[in-house]
């Protein structure tokens, strides 16, 4: 076969393109694999998913080399739930920012986390990020670490200031009896039927361990001066504190100053209660609804006659892990670093209305025009230093349903003394840790 200069020259210049283009492909294939791939969870809402996604876009912006796919945490009854059996199937993300501490037992005791003090600037990081004394509640019983304080909704009181005024209270009650006291002026018969129609406050009395977190737990924290339900692995809550938190509460129900029935819609913002108990997630929700004229006010969770000291509360605390799955600890750790940098607690704020576990929050300038344009919000901030989560106990759930049916009979329904109730619930607890121990 004769070839002429033409086809020689087509035919090398294919055979350099053909080269070229292998190398290139073998040099792109060698780049990807050098990138380092993080999977991350985030909580289900939409508030915290469009957090994590503006987030992930400016670190993978920024850090090529190091990308980060993001993914809501499963469907499943729960987040910790939908991470135990991931932590089962071997499944489970690098990093996970919606981490409860009661589960925390369950995710160390199964190997499913990593140890995070095992990185060698982490407890001087988390010093200079957030006060020493809540860093240490967060440790494990090992003395290990193995969530990364991340953000806290403090459940304090908000109240009508408004409904306050015109029963000539002056300021938000700070104890137990200057919250009876307006309690009793607050509820009344408003249309004249000879029924109560106004009431100082509402909880959900049903028996269910959640509905605690919002009525004995915080007052438990702060009638303790900043106690948990444990002291190691001990029961601690058989105390004075439990007794005077079950006591407030009888005479709240005892005298009809919270009623025993349920409402539909918002009784706080249609103007039938003149308190709550709450956390920092429902500022936005009365600003967008509160009807014209609406005045409210946040102040401390009211505490025992009796006590002196700051004033704790619960803070219904979401941390950050590094799952053990993880191939790239170090970049997790790098990557979970920037999700609790000054930048990013800001978004927090802006975009969720959680308070970040920072200290000094309300007096960092980054933080000066959010909190100028979100005067609520700083109550809650100042707040967040003086919380306290929860025990990470595989048996919290059952410990707190145990403590709840006692505080149902006790407190709302006044079929058993206050002692009585708590020394019962703290029995029943006992019980159970014994029986999981078996």
């Amino acid at each position: 076969m004769i070839y002429n200069k033409t086809t020689v020259v087509i035919f090398l210049l294919f055979l350099v393109i053909e080269v070229s283009c292998e190398r290139k492909q073998a040099a792109q294939f060698k780049d990807e694999q050098d990138i380092i791939r993080l999977t991350y969870w985030c909580a289900s809402n939409q508030d915290e998913i469009n957090l994590a996604k503006e987030l992930v876009n400016e670190w993978n912006a920024e850090h090529p080399k190091v990308q980060v796919v993001l993914q809501p945490i499963p469907a499943s009854q729960s987040s910790e739930e939908a991470l135990l059996a991931a932590i089962a199937g071997k499944t489970t993300p690098d990093v996970c920012s919606n981490m409860w501490p009661g589960a925390m037992d369950d995710f160390t005791s199964s190997g499913g986390l990593v140890r995070l003090d095992q990185f060698p600037d982490f407890i001087e990081y988390m010093q200079k990020r957030m006060p020493e004394e809540l860093l240490e509640s967060f440790r494990s019983p090992d003395s290990h670490y193995y969530q990364i304080p991340w953000k806290t909704n403090p459940i304090m009181v908000m109240y009508n200031k408004k409904m306050f005024r015109e029963a000539g209270i002056v300021r938000p009650p700070r104890t137990y009896s200057e919250y009876l006291a307006a309690a009793e002026k607050i509820t009344k018969d408003i249309n004249g039927d000879g029924r109560i129609d106004r009431w100082m406050g509402y909880r959900d009395i049903r028996p269910i361990w959640w509905q605690r977190l919002f009525d004995y737990y915080p007052l438990y924290i702060a009638a303790s001066g900043g106690m948990t339900l444990f002291s190691g692995s001990e029961i601690a809550f058989a105390n004075e504190a439990s007794v005077k938190v079950f006591q407030f509460f009888n005479e709240l129900y005892r005298y009809g100053y919270y009623p025993l029935t349920t409402f539909q819609g918002d009784a706080f913002l249609a103007e039938q209660v003149a308190t709550q108990f709450t956390g920092p997630w429902n500022v936005i929700h009365v600003e967008n609804f509160k009807p014209p004229g609406f005045e409210y006010g946040i102040s401390p969770i009211p505490v025992p006659d009796d006590y002196n000291g700051p004033v704790y509360t619960y803070g219904d605390h979401k941390n950050i892990s590094i799952f053990s799955t993880t191939e790239h600890p170090e970049a997790a750790w790098q990557f979970t670093k920037f999700l609790i940098s000054a930048q990013a607690d800001l978004r927090l704020l802006e975009i969720c209305s959680q308070i970040p576990l920072r200290k000094n929050l309300t007096v960092v300038p980054l933080y000066h025009e959010y909190f100028l344009e979100n005067p609520m919000m700083m109550q809650f901030a100042e707040q967040a230093v003086y919380t306290r989560g929860v025990d990470g106990s595989s048996v919290l759930k059952e410990i707190f349903d145990a403590i709840s049916q006692e505080y149902e009979i006790c407190a709302v329904y006044n079929k058993r003394m206050p002692q009585e109730a708590v020394a019962n619930a703290a029995k029943r607890a006992q019980i159970i840790i014994e029986w999981n121990r078996k």
